[in-house]
């Protein structure tokens, strides 16, 4: 696992659940997320393999099926383009936990966020307050 992975699970791993949002073609954050002892579900608009120990739900967040993301205590996505974080933020908050998320390097925040810079040249945007902030 790369190093920006490696400070995304162990800023994680902290937390009993995790949903993933827009999981892909990455599910190394996800799988070591599980091996770890996190409650991991990834989800995608697509069906995607994921490692053992991960659950899959093919879900589109901006329609999003809440019992999906019941219970999470962290809705986290990595690479979240602009137009996806308020839907992102708003699931979260719908379901009363916290949202997380990495964007592309030139996408910025589109919502009030604590930044993080996480060792691997990571920034983690946590929301503070509206949608998806407890």
């Amino acid at each position: 696992m790369a190093d920006p992975e490696t400070a995304l699970v162990t800023r994680l791993s902290a937390v009993g659940s995790v949903v993933e949002i827009g999981v892909g073609n990455r599910p190394g954050v996800a799988g070591e997320l599980a091996d770890r002892g996190v409650d991991v579900t990834a989800t995608d608009i697509r069906d995607r393999p994921v490692p053992d120990g991960v659950a899959f739900v093919r879900d589109d967040v901006t329609e999003p099926t809440l019992s999906v993301y019941r219970g999470a205590d962290i809705v986290f996505a990595r690479n979240l383009p602009p137009e996806l974080q308020r839907p992102a933020a708003r699931v979260a908050r719908r379901v009363d936990a916290d949202c997380w998320f990495t964007t592309l390097g030139g996408d910025p925040p589109m919502l009030s966020v604590e930044r993080e810079q996480l060792p691997g040249g990571v920034t983690l945007y946590r929301v503070t307050d509206g949608p998806g902030r407890r």
